[in-house]
């Protein structure tokens, strides 16, 4: 279940976004789950339910989820959602300062592939 870390620099929705696509990848959630409605998300996070509005919004666009009206809000399946160009330029140049950064930290490329593949067994997706 998700959890919001009051202490992080993180932004409460962005920490929802990702708690979100964590639960997920961890099959907690599941295409065609559905999943609480903003009110009932705020009352349990005790958050503004306009930050939780703003993480769902974020889901959506990001086609993570999908909302039917007067049905709520459910997790898409993978194979329904599109490869976003735009995202994974995003996440290149991300992972572009994490090298950078890596190196001046003196960090080996191979441990840089240990990391990725100890985050990918952490949610039991295919390795590299």
């Amino acid at each position: 279940m998700v959890r919001i870390d009051k202490n992080s620099s993180r932004a409460y929705y962005e920490q929802l976004v990702l708690g979100i696509k964590e639960d997920i990848l961890h099959g907690v959630l599941q295409p065609g789950d559905k999943i609480p409605s903003v009110r009932e998300m705020a009352k349990q996070l005790l958050m503004n339910p306009n930050t939780i509005s703003k993480a769902y919004k974020v889901l959506e666009n990001e086609k993570v989820l999908v909302t039917v009206k007067g049905k709520g809000t459910f997790v898409r399946s993978i194979e329904e959602t599109p490869r976003d160009e735009l995202r994974i330029q995003e996440l290149k140049k991300d992972l572009n300062e994490l090298v950078i950064e890596a190196h001046h930290l003196q960090i080996s490329q191979e441990e840089l592939l240990q990391w990725i593949k100890e985050a990918e067994n952490n949610f039991g997706g295919p390795s590299f």
